[in-house]
This record gives C-alpha cells, structure tokens and sequence, in this order.
C-alpha cells in the first residue's frame, strides 16, 4: 500500500472507533442542536455558531483522521477540539446540579470530566 510505503499505517479499529465517536457527535451538532445549545456556557458569544462549528470540526477531525495524509492534523485539531469543549461539559454539570437530576446521571457528569483527558491521550496516542 502507498500509506504503507509512506510510513504512515492504514487505520487501526482504534482511529475507526475514535472517528465514530466524533463523526456521531459531529452529526449530532446539526441534528440536535438544541441539546448542544443548552450546554453552551451563558458567558459565549454565538452559542449556535458555536454548536454548528464544533460540529463541523468534530466531522472533519473524525474523518481526518482516518485518511494518512490528514491524520496528524486531524488529530490535533480534535485535541484542540476538546480543550475547547471542556467547559460545555462543566457546564453541563453546574446546570444538573442547579436542578434535580437522579444522583447516576450527576455521577456520570463527574465521570465525564476525568475522562476527557482520558479521550485526548487515546487520540495522542
């Protein structure tokens, strides 16, 4: 193969599970943009432009990192993605704990939070 001979490997299941996981989310964007928006923090401008461009990004890292010539771009910029995102997660669990929310689903808001450095290092690596 010409990636091979190039040095770069073909996609492993890992880099096919990572693009799932972002192709998913980043399709989720423009589906369901109102679950997005609402985890916006208040203090952003242009929360939709926010929610579609993440989206957009979170398409093209997925995919990104699955064609050789892409995949260390595209790799950065889904950590860079994810530094961006942290506080959307953080304030997804600030709006849970302002409101009654069953004691597993705040737990998983906690859990959330570690493994997201977790899914950084998964893609570094």
């Amino acid at each position: 193969m010409a990636s091979q001979r190039a040095g770069v490997a073909p996609p492993s299941v890992s880099l096919y599970i990572i693009a799932a996981i972002f192709v998913v989310g980043g399709v989720m964007h423009f589906v369901r943009p109102a679950l997005y928006l609402s985890i916006v923090p208040p203090w952003l401008p242009a929360p939709m432009a926010l929610v579609l461009i993440s989206g957009a990004f979170e398409l093209l890292g997925g995919v990104g990192v699955l064609v050789p010539a892409t995949r260390v771009a595209a790799a950065w910029g889904l950590l860079a993605l994810l530094v961006a995102v942290f506080p959307a997660n953080v304030q997804m669990l600030l709006d849970a704990r302002r409101h009654p929310v069953s004691p597993l689903w705040e737990a998983a808001l906690w859990a959330r939070l570690p493994l997201q450095p977790l899914l950084m290092w998964w893609i570094w690596r």
